[in-house]
């Protein structure tokens, strides 16, 4: 499965599962997290909340560089056994068997399975108080050629999801079109001036 760059963008779907992607003492590690979006447009950076006391959030610190891997919903076992196991236990990226590869910024760990990879560095991170929020420009894209549609990612191919809290706490796919974006608030400027 190649890859196509398409140069820095803020590239997150809304209510995405993330993997977050960090190398530990030089040991390529993921998270998954849910608490992540985009943060700025130029330059282009996305933020995602981490927990301090976390793996990964260690690499982060380690390297002030961090991927944003978005998986495709036959990536939900992966997903979801990367939120709920601490790499300093278990080598994720065996139990998963993730091919890791690496772009432009060498200390940042990209899981070649996810349809869409963020390579980014940290530009800021926050004390909170239970979460750091980590904001990071977003260097380079990479995404999987089957997943492009005219040259841009294709959110039916890419096939992310989301995962819901309570009161079901869900992984869910996105669902059905609901109306063309930027067009059918027209319709409302149509009603005022009738």
């Amino acid at each position: 499965m190649g890859k196509v760059t398409l140069g820095p963008q803020p590239f997150i779907y809304p209510m995405p599962v993330l993997l977050i992607g960090a190398k530990v003492d030089d040991k390529p590690n993921f998270m998954t997290a849910a608490w992540g979006g985009i943060a700025n447009g130029a330059p282009p950076m996305v933020s995602v909340a981490i927990r301090p006391r976390r793996y990964t959030h260690r690499g982060i610190r380690q390297n002030w560089a961090f991927s944003i891997n978005i998986p495709s919903v036959d990536m939900v076992k992966e997903a979801d056994f990367c939120g709920i196991t601490s790499g300093s236990r278990v080598d994720k990226v065996d139990a998963c068997k993730f091919d890791v590869f690496y772009g432009k910024l060498d200390s940042v760990p990209l899981i070649e399975q996810c349809p869409v990879n963020l390579e980014c560095k940290v530009v800021q991170m926050l004390d909170l108080g239970s979460h750091s929020l980590v904001v990071g420009q977003v260097e380079e894209i990479h995404v999987s050629e089957d997943c492009l549609t005219d040259g841009q990612p294709d959110v039916r191919k890419v096939k992310p999801f989301i995962f819901t809290t309570v009161p079901d706490q869900n992984y869910r796919a996105f669902g059905d079109v609901l109306a063309k974006a930027f067009n059918i608030g027209k319709e409302i400027r149509s009603e005022e001036a009738g």
